[in-house]
């Protein structure tokens, strides 16, 4: 996850700390299947603290890409956790490091939810990705039914609270008004303790 590049240090310093029982029971396990099997060069666009590292196996090249300083530090601490090899970069979702059509994957994860514009940034992975190559996704969302009436309402509260986390996102549309061709999409509860703010999603897709 990303955070505005202010330098939220409170918020770095216990943002591992606050995720670890979802991580453990859920997060986890569905970072391992997402990005486990990626190949080739891979951009891990707002690395946040790292959680991703420990699950990559079969890429060529991570390059992960974390704004925030305080989030940085604690990726930098992380990198070891990474079995291939590891680039760790300041850079941003608005502008990524990498020339068009040279990238095989895009991860984000709890970053689009973030992000003080979701279009730049999608339209910055389809720039980046080559023909055929793919973008994963697990996001906070605003979800459906009465639930997102809710989401909508406490979306500035929440911003306020969590760094610039957005709950009234609609990842899956945004993902394909950038162009892709939508894959597997799995909608899940984060945790039941999270109550309306857990809606989430699990995705994938293609740039044609």
């Amino acid at each position: 996850m990303s955070v505005p590049t202010g330098g939220h240090r409170v918020f770095a310093a216990l943002y591992d700390r606050v995720l670890d029982p979802v991580e453990r029971r859920v997060l986890g396990p569905r970072r391992a299947a997402l990005v486990g099997g990626l190949t080739g060069r891979v951009l891990d666009v707002g690395a946040g603290t790292g959680a991703n590292l420990p699950y990559y196996r079969d890429a060529d090249e991570v390059i992960a890409l974390e704004p925030d300083p305080a989030m940085r530090r604690r990726l930098h601490d992380r990198a070891g956790s990474c079995a291939v090899p590891l680039t760790v970069s300041g850079a941003g979702a608005d502008a990524l490091p990498a020339t068009d059509g040279s990238v095989d994957a895009v991860v984000f994860t709890l970053v689009l939810c973030t992000v003080p514009d979701p279009a730049r940034a999608l339209g910055e992975a389809h720039r980046v990705l080559r023909p055929g190559g793919r973008l994963v996704a697990i996001e906070h969302v605003v979800g459906h039914g009465r639930p997102a009436t809710w989401r909508r309402r406490l979306a500035p509260l929440w911003e306020r609270m969590a760094a610039g986390c957005r709950l009234d996102r609609d990842t899956e549309a945004a993902v394909t008004a950038a162009g892709f061709v939508p894959g597997a999409v799995e909608r899940f509860p984060a945790t039941p303790s999270w109550g309306p703010i857990g809606a989430m999603v699990q995705l994938t897709a293609t740039r044609a």
